[in-house]
């Protein structure tokens, strides 16, 4: 009989070094081709331009129509790539936020994309290219948009991905690793982080200790914290000789969920990276590198869960 394919089968070592070399080179070949082919195209837009200044530059394929519709102020201050959209009433809330040269505090409120608006004395405008970047964040980076304390963070790794302004979709604490998604699409963002969507992510845990049987069996049956129950959706040893190795699948978006249920069981998490987010996966992206994502993910990320 066939065995039953596992949704943490990655985590096993099952192919030999020479396929596994091969099969990294045909990728690098074929990643290579891709940003070559890319740039070709971006030399090509700027050769037209610089022929005619009048022409204008061809938009990504990736854009946004600019609507003449009302929208929510919140919904027009997370479009213009200010924060997501949860966050952008908080912002209004907190009476930071001009329109038309009046302060408003109702994130409801409705407004034209030709209504003149200002966050905290800067004027904003909606962001017509979609920019969606996926990092392979390192430890030791914060995911926000700046840092008081003058740490690191997320957005010094893509500096020079893009003119737009992006933001982080979700968290992953400062010593956390893997994959984070930034954008400036701030509907995506709120469809992403939001509950009820129950967006899948996949992490590779390193405990300090052996996860002894009893407490693998605790942790899929739930276990209650300080803010109330937790479970997790999936849980494999990644190794089944090191059962320090664990593959955890889990939807819930609570603050540092995973650290914390192993914490409770009297386990120290020692390594913690996020290999898989809403079907994106890390393949091709080294530690501390980024990438675009393409048409056909961003479309596949739109309609994510539509068929739960």
């Amino acid at each position: 009989m066939k065995k039953k394919a596992s949704p943490f089968d990655k985590f096993y070592k099952k192919k030999s070094n020479a396929a596994i070399k091969e099969q990294f080179r045909q990728e690098k070949k074929k990643e290579k081709k891709e940003r070559a082919e890319y740039f070709d195209k971006k030399r090509a837009e700027i050769r037209i331009q610089k022929a005619d200044p009048v022409q204008k530059q061809s938009q990504p394929v990736i854009s946004r129509t600019q609507s003449t519709e009302l929208m929510p102020l919140n919904k027009y201050i997370s479009h213009a790539g200010v924060s997501g959209r949860r966050e952008a009433a908080e912002i209004v809330k907190k009476g930071i936020v001009k329109v038309n040269g009046k302060v408003v505090i109702e994130p409801g409120h409705k407004i034209s994309p030709k209504d003149e608006v200002v966050v905290n004395g800067k004027k904003i405008f909606l962001s017509k290219n979609l920019v969606y970047i996926l990092l392979n964040k390192p430890k030791d980076f914060i995911t926000t948009t700046d840092d008081p304390q003058g740490r690191k963070t997320v957005l010094d790794l893509i500096r020079r991905a893009t003119d737009e302004r992006v933001y982080p979709v979700g968290r992953l604490d400062r010593n956390t690793s893997g994959l984070l998604l930034l954008t400036n699409d701030g509907e995506l963002s709120q469809k992403l982080t939001h509950p009820s969507n129950e967006i899948k992510k996949i992490y590779a845990v390193t405990l300090d200790k052996p996860l002894e049987k009893k407490d693998f069996d605790n942790i899929l049956k739930g276990v209650v914290l300080e803010d109330g129950p937790a479970s997790v959706d999936k849980l494999a040893y990644a190794d089944p000789k090191d059962k320090t190795q664990l593959g955890v699948e889990i939807h819930s978006g609570r603050n540092r969920i995973v650290r914390r249920i192993f914490e409770h069981l009297g386990y120290d998490v020692k390594n913690l990276d996020r290999v898989m987010f809403a079907g994106l996966t890390k393949k091709n992206i080294e530690r501390g590198k980024w990438r675009f994502l393409n048409e056909k993910e961003v479309r596949e990320l739109k309609y994510f869960g539509k068929g739960k």
